[in-house]
């Protein structure tokens, strides 16, 4: 199938063009408009039938992190067109996925894939899920061979490591990276007095060589920046 990320907009939408029996996964409430023979559809996440699909599901969805439901787009005989729109305002990145070349991703950032990718939730480590707050035990993990679009808040910048030691992030500024890096999910500085001293949190050290994809703004951070500004409830008994 092809597509178009319609980059020159402030904020770039994605349209996808579809032939008899594309079939695309996208982030659910991200479509803007569609044409054609074009059908949408949420389907369990498992294999099989009646209440056993929805029981596993539902146990795959509390054991490692998956939604219970994955929204799906397919065309018929005539094809179509389908828009679709990252969920915060930011960037939209093409990421090519085949053989070696898999990709980590923070959850939030998933916007869609074909029908030749897929993603699994890879097992993290105690210490990661426990710092993570991404994801928690598991992490968004690509297979396959095709394309996979990320979304961020704000612009994303691609970053080429090559034998690094020790690229430390902010871990809310993390989009996705190559699984050939190493990474480790901590607080900066090594504890907690010296994280809330510098306001940084918790931080990603990576280590090794590949693409790392970063944004530039940090929505839980805006998100406090606007609570003076949000109305108060009016306690006023006479109201």
């Amino acid at each position: 199938m092809n597509y178009e990320i319609d980059k020159s907009a402030q904020f770039p939408t994605v349209t996808y063009t579809l032939e008899q029996g594309d079939t695309l996964n996208i982030q659910s409430g991200s479509m803007i408009y569609q044409t054609g023979d074009v059908s949408i559809q949420g389907r369990l996440n498992a294999s099989g039938s009646g209440l056993g699909k929805l029981v596993k599901a539902v146990a795959r969805s509390v054991v490692s992190g998956e939604s219970v439901f994955i929204t799906e787009v397919s065309s018929g005989p005539k094809g179509g067109q389908i828009a679709l729109a990252p969920q915060a305002p930011g960037s939209i990145q093409e990421l090519h996925v085949s053989g070696d070349t898999q990709y980590h991703m923070n959850d939030s950032s998933f916007l869609a894939l074909d029908g030749d990718t897929k993603y699994t939730m890879e097992r993290q480590s105690a210490g990661r899920a426990f710092f993570g707050g991404q994801g928690g035990f598991f992490v968004m993990t690509t297979q396959g061979e095709g394309t996979v679009l990320v979304a961020s808040f704000g612009s994303i910048k691609e970053i080429d490591l090559n034998n690094v030691e020790n690229f430390t992030v902010d871990n809310a500024h993390v989009v996705a990276w190559e699984t050939s890096l190493n990474y480790d999910i901590h607080l900066a500085g090594g504890g907690w007095v010296n994280s809330i001293g510098t306001g940084e949190g918790i931080v990603n050290t990576f280590n090794g060589s590949g693409k790392l994809y970063i944004q530039s703004l940090n929505l839980e951070t805006f998100a406090h920046t606007l609570i003076p500004f949000l109305p108060t409830p009016n306690n006023n008994s006479g109201n």
